[in-house]
């Protein structure tokens, strides 16, 4: 709602998104003053057709006013029983701050009448007044408190125009997260087209990833990173024959040798792109055993990446649970068994606990999910 008590603007005071204010508008003012005979020579000096000039004897009876009206100055005594003027300079500056206010003083009050300003008081008149002075000093107070709200209103302008700019930003940077993401999931089947025994491989470890990671409590940056690595975990296996790679026996000891080669090649391959170098550690680390048997760099424990060790949990999972050139797929009942005997050893103790105390439905929805997803 709009403040009643908005000043009206001087002749020639151009408003903010408005018109300059008629020449000929009224400007209304307060007087307050509890002797009578001072607020009737305020009203004869205010008059028509320059001014409306209201009277109150006493600062209650003001602040009743100011609810029911609206005013573009107050003039008020400083010496009032009651609410005095600086308590109802006080008062006004909180309810209505774009309302100009005078005080007036007499000549021994001069000292209250700057402190009056100090607090808040656009000017001080001292009695007896005279006619020229209000009227100068009304007018520059007024002007004033007009260049005031247009500073405001150009500040709250300016306030949404940036709220704007940044909801429009944020929607755009969103596209392009989701544009990555979708990126990242067609990269993770092109991949998995390498091996048409492991389709949708990618998008199965990503999916079984997150669900441990949420159960202990991963932050969102860490689900974001774990589900790009998962995406792009296997794209080192672009450099491998596929000769190796789809194999359907045992492979040599050469052949593994340069089957584990796939993680130094994928992790080569993304770690100087920006926003996937918190990806490209997962890549390089995914295949490395909490008891340091793995590869490429044998490392133990917590010196392997948190996420990684999430994700060994799932890769490790799907691959159990899915065909291969060399096998049929196990159940998901062995899976979880086969996974469990593996903690302490393959696996973080921490990462399997949290991965069986996941309802065992859980996995045989997701993938099939994932099937009909990728049959669409």
């Amino acid at each position: 709602m709009a403040n009643p008590n908005a000043p009206l603007l001087l002749p020639n005071q151009p408003a903010v998104g408005a018109s300059a204010r008629h020449p000929a508008s009224v400007l209304r003012v307060l007087a307050v003053d509890d002797e009578p005979a001072a607020c009737k020579l305020l009203a004869l000096m205010l008059r028509p057709p320059s001014f409306l000039c209201t009277t109150a004897t006493n600062g209650e009876d003001a602040l009743v006013a100011l609810q029911h009206e609206r005013f573009d100055a107050l003039i008020s005594d400083l010496q009032m029983p009651g609410i005095s003027g600086l308590d109802l300079l006080a008062q006004v500056r909180r309810s209505y701050p774009y309302v100009a206010f005078l005080v007036t003083t007499g000549v021994d009050d001069v000292e209250v009448g700057v402190q009056a300003m100090r607090f808040g008081a656009d000017d001080y008149l001292v009695k007896p007044l005279l006619e020229s002075a209000v009227i100068a000093s009304l007018e520059s107070a007024l002007h004033k408190r007009h260049l005031e709200q247009r500073l405001e209103n150009y500040r709250l302008h300016l306030e949404e125009m940036v709220a704007e700019r940044t909801g429009q930003l944020r929607q755009a940077l969103q596209q392009i997260e989701r544009g990555y993401e979708d990126t990242l999931q067609a990269l993770g089947a092109a991949i998995d087209l390498r091996d048409t025994e492991t389709a949708g491989h990618s998008q199965r470890v990503c999916l079984y990833s997150l669900e441990i990671a949420r159960a202990m409590a991963c932050s969102e940056e860490q689900l974001g990173s774990l589900a790009r690595g998962a995406h792009l975990h296997d794209i080192g296996k672009l450099g491998i024959p596929d000769a190796i790679l789809l194999k359907p026996g045992p492979l040599t000891a050469d052949e593994r040798n340069l089957m584990q080669r796939h993680v130094r090649i994928g992790f080569d391959l993304v770690k100087d792109i920006v926003f996937l170098s918190d990806a490209a550690e997962l890549v390089l680390t995914h295949h490395e055993r909490y008891d340091g048997s793995g590869y490429p760099r044998g490392l133990k424990g917590d010196a392997i990446l948190p996420t990684a060790r999430i994700f060994a949990v799932a890769d490790s999972f799907d691959a159990i649970t899915s065909d291969r050139p060399y096998r049929r797929a196990s159940s998901f009942e062995s899976g979880l068994k086969i996974i469990h005997g593996c903690s302490g050893t393959q696996f973080d103790p921490q990462v399997v606990s949290a991965f069986l105390n996941i309802p065992a439905e859980t996995w045989p929805a997701i993938a099939k999910e994932q099937r009909q997803f990728a049959s669409r």
